[in-house]
């Protein structure tokens, strides 16, 4: 005799309705801010996993996007500080394999969907903003790219909007200043800095 199904509770309704309409955006945002598609992946199945363990702290209707974010957010930094701790690991097996190797010019490894991602931006710009400061990039992308407001922005990053703002001028500054050249090449006037 075939068992029933049973009834969705009201937190994995919440869950379904209001949280997983979000995974695209959580997973462009995750690969922005590591620049990796596994590590955005495994961000946003962690982000995903906290807030079902969190659906009792979240109230239905509110912006569940900004909530989301916040979390991700969290699980980089921390998964950030734990790397910058750890020792950089060395395959030795695979110094040996490209030293037998007689195409060791070619690229050993390509990662296509990262190709595709890099791609759409013009690379100059993308390794401007890559290669911001943390805390920089996390504000110039909620900003820029997600289109989150400021106060929005302070909730998830849990610093004050005064404080977002500054990063988020410096962030731009710091780009201008790093692009100026790229964009004269493109044919953009730019104004020098007297």
């Amino acid at each position: 005799m075939p068992q029933s199904l049973q009834p969705k509770s009201e937190a994995d309704q919440v869950f379904e309705q209001e949280l997983l309409p979000h995974v695209n955006a959580l997973s462009a945002f995750a690969y922005r801010l590591s620049q990796d598609a596994d590590d955005a992946a495994d961000l946003v199945q962690v982000t995903y996993m906290k807030a079902y363990r969190a659906i009792d702290g979240y109230q239905r209707g509110s912006n569940a996007k900004a909530w989301l974010f916040r979390i991700l957010k969290n699980a980089f930094i921390n998964e950030y500080r734990k790397r910058q701790n750890q020792p950089t690991k060395v395959d030795y097996s695979e110094v040996f394999n490209l030293q037998e190797d007689d195409t060791s010019n070619v690229p050993v490894y390509l990662d296509l969907r990262q190709e595709l991602f890099e791609h759409l931006l013009d690379d100059e710009l993308t390794h401007a903003i890559n290669s911001l400061p943390v805390n920089f990039r996390l504000v110039l992308l909620l900003c820029d790219i997600e289109g989150f407001t400021y106060e929005e922005i302070a909730r998830i990053t849990d610093v004050p909007i005064g404080t977002v703002r500054s990063r988020l001028h410096r962030a731009r500054n710091v780009l201008k200043e790093r692009l100026r050249d790229y964009a004269e090449k493109k044919g953009i006037s730019v104004q020098r800095k007297s």
